[in-house]
């Protein structure tokens, strides 16, 4: 099965405080209209984090600080197998500009729920509601 090896930014108000988080819904293929953390494929030569910096610049057109890693999703898709780095993040500079997305929202650790996530995300909300104040 082929892996695909992405990276996921958790952005939040504040990495210290981590009120709200911010989540994108997809706006193309498959699952589009699926709720995400924003992100995207590791190219050669990047780390990690790297990656999610450029990423983030280019889906997003902002500058963000990456934090510490959240955890690791392993999830098998029909097609392939996801291997995605979730990481802790904050905006540094710019503001949230969706190109990619069709719509964003921040949401608190109560409204963590109200939306429908991709498969794969679902599996660490609960890791992250728990460092949620």
């Amino acid at each position: 099965m082929k892996v695909v090896k992405v990276v996921a930014a958790v952005i939040c108000d504040s990495i210290s405080s981590k009120k709200n988080i911010f989540a994108t819904a997809r706006g193309y293929g498959e699952f589009k209209g699926l709720w995400e953390f924003p992100g995207g494929k590791t190219e050669e030569g990047e780390t990690s984090k790297q990656a999610l910096a450029r990423e983030i610049r280019e889906e997003l057109n902002t500058e963000i600080s990456v934090g510490d890693l959240i955890g690791t999703v392993e999830y098998d898709y029909p097609e392939f197998h996801l291997s995605m780095d979730c990481f802790w993040c904050e905006v540094t500079r710019g503001y949230l500009e969706l190109k990619e997305a069709e719509a964003a929202k921040w949401l608190a650790r109560d409204e963590l729920d109200s939306v429908q996530w991709l498969p794969a995300d679902l599996t660490i909300i609960e890791k992250i509601r728990k460092e949620m104040v």
